[in-house]
């Protein structure tokens, strides 16, 4: 999002003309920004057989899909019902992996009928999959590899406490499991966590990996996840995706050189292609003073955007209505009632009701994470594509809060009763 002129554009679009347009609050999505994310990693990973698994939990709506699907992606899923709608974007499905936590046996068993890519992380729900399929269906195994990684608590993923995969402490067991069972295992995965700066973590994943491969004859692939930390705020740490490309690239090629055949490395990302190409714009209601604190209002919220209330996370907020006007100190909070904090503290350029702010870094867990909490529809989506502006989700109304409902009729009943 630049200012040309004084007034914000993104693709040369005037975003106060966009929120005229679709109203407020609106979620809107940069295309060019995904797309160069996607460039990014490839460039980086151009010496090995590298593949995208875009994490479609960040952000599932289905034209967006579809454009992972033009750029090249495959597509990382974590329910059954994502799956169908890769499908119905257009995925092939090997281009899915599935790799679901806590499920039933009966949702693999859908996948499995579908077709897609099976990542397994429990051993009761592998020893099922062996009893059932044998060697006839192949399965990628995600190991916890007991690596504190990642920015909160909520988003880290490897660590002894988390819930998801098998232990690499249980190596010896999976190994009579899947021996018992005749199980084809064609791919190992891991993921520590988001937010990783530091290119060390994925080798050290990826050492113990490697280390682990050698007892997988079958495999075709390995998948580290994600987590690549992007930038926030100014001056941010981030992954240097370069860095990583060059080193694990090396690391990698090495590995398939002792493995005696040449692998395809996977990779998951979901906030990394898109937390940078979202935009939430709200406006503002009200402005309140208290004896502590001046408060901007808007018109929206946890419901919209629950990541500042959930994860603490920063998110960067502009006044795209008064660019140029002196700035003050002020906390942004939303209509919800309950503490809606988007941001405490910040300096905006004087803000006046009315104005719409920008919310950035938006992309990744916003609508995908929003709610009809307090009775409060849910917020259009608006895709940017090539200079053209492109509705994809229509705002809800009170006809969609009603929609699953079924009224009982209490006098009727009472009546009937009788």
């Amino acid at each position: 999002m630049q200012l040309n002129h004084n007034r914000y554009q993104i693709q040369g679009l005037d975003v106060i003309s966009l929120c005229e347009q679709f109203g407020t609050p609106l979620y809107v999505y940069d295309a060019q920004k995904m797309q160069e994310k996607v460039w990014l990693l490839q460039k980086a990973f151009s010496e090995i057989q590298m593949k995208i698994k875009y994490a479609c939990k960040a952000l599932n709506n289905i034209s967006v899909l579809k454009l992972f699907k033009q750029y090249g992606t495959g597509l990382d899923t974590v329910s059954i019902q994502e799956v169908h709608l890769g499908l119905q974007a257009g995925f092939a499905p090997e281009e899915i992996i599935f790799t679901p936590n806590c499920v039933s046996f009966e949702e693999i068993q859908e996948a499995v009928n579908l077709g897609v890519v099976i990542n397994i992380d429990n051993i009761s729900i592998l020893e099922q999959f062996g009893h059932t399929y044998g060697n006839s269906v192949p399965c990628c195994i995600r190991l916890n590899p007991h690596i504190m990684a990642g920015g909160n608590h909520k988003i880290s993923t490897g660590h002894i406490d988390s819930k998801f995969g098998i232990s690499v402490l249980q190596a010896r067991h999976l190994q009579r499991v899947i021996k018992t069972n005749n199980i084809r295992v064609n791919g190992l995965h891991m993921h520590t966590g988001s937010d990783i700066v530091d290119a060390d973590v994925f080798l050290q994943g990826a050492n113990i990996l490697f280390e682990l491969a050698q007892d997988f004859p079958d495999l075709e692939f390995m998948d580290f996840g994600s987590g690549f930390k992007v930038a926030y705020r100014e001056g941010d740490v981030i992954t240097d995706i370069e860095d990583l490309g060059k080193k694990l690239s090396k690391a990698f090629k090495n590995f398939c050189n002792s493995y005696g055949r040449e692998l395809e490395l996977w990779f998951e990302p979901g906030k990394f292609l898109v937390s940078e190409a979202g935009y939430l714009f709200v406006k503002t209601n009200v402005i309140k003073t208290t004896p502590a604190t001046v408060f901007v209002g808007v018109n929206s919220g946890l419901n919209h955007l629950i990541r500042p209330m959930m994860y603490d996370a920063y998110h960067d907020i502009i006044n795209v209505s008064n660019p140029n006007a002196p700035t003050r100190v002020y906390t942004v909070v939303g209509y919800i009632c309950e503490t809606d904090t988007f941001g405490w503290d910040r300096k905006l350029n004087e803000v006046r009701e009315g104005d719409i702010l920008c919310i950035k870094n938006a992309g990744a867990y916003g609508f995908t994470m929003s709610s009809q909490y307090n009775a409060r529809p849910r917020p259009a989506e608006v895709l940017l594509y090539e200079g053209q502006a492109y509705l994809i989700r229509k705002r809800e109304t009170l006809d969609d809060l009603l929609h699953n409902q079924i009224v009982f009729d209490f006098e009727k009943e009472v009546i009937d009763s009788k």
